[in-house]
């Protein structure tokens, strides 16, 4: 179980560290070009620099956090931080889910399963949390 848990907090470490990166560092490049060259943000314009570069830094302070728990596995942290990226997650997916225009369907299908997924490792590891 312990694994289990490792492995979902180091998934949703590495989601959050990918787009957080590219919006911190390369914000003209993350609304182009986000998700490895799809360019899916930039079909819900219009780009705003600074929104781009805080999104990307709360998405890294999340990746820090999420790495942090995968490490020591502190259930004081992993619980807290679960639901607290659960909250924004869903809000997230809910947003996204309802705007796909312009989306072909594989994308559409590709965004809407990344998001879920980030959505239900979080539960995954506080369900493993609360079994180790």
């Amino acid at each position: 179980m312990r694994l289990v848990l490792r492995v979902s907090l180091a998934l949703v470490a590495l989601s959050a560290l990918l787009p957080g990166l590219e919006g911190t560092l390369g914000p003209g490049s993350f609304y182009a070009q986000f998700p490895l060259g799809r360019g899916w943000v930039e079909l819900l314009p219009p780009y705003n620099e600074h929104l781009v570069r805080d999104v990307g830094g709360f998405y890294l302070a999340f990746a820090i956090l999420f790495a942090w728990a995968a490490v020591t596995l502190a259930s004081a942290l992993i619980v807290p931080l679960c639901v607290a990226w659960s909250v924004a997650a869903v809000a997230h997916a809910i947003f996204h889910i309802t705007h796909l225009d312009g989306f072909s369907t594989g994308d559409a299908v590709a965004q809407t399963t990344g998001l879920l997924a980030v959505v239900a490792l979080p539960v995954l590891a506080v369900v493993a949390t609360r079994r180790c």
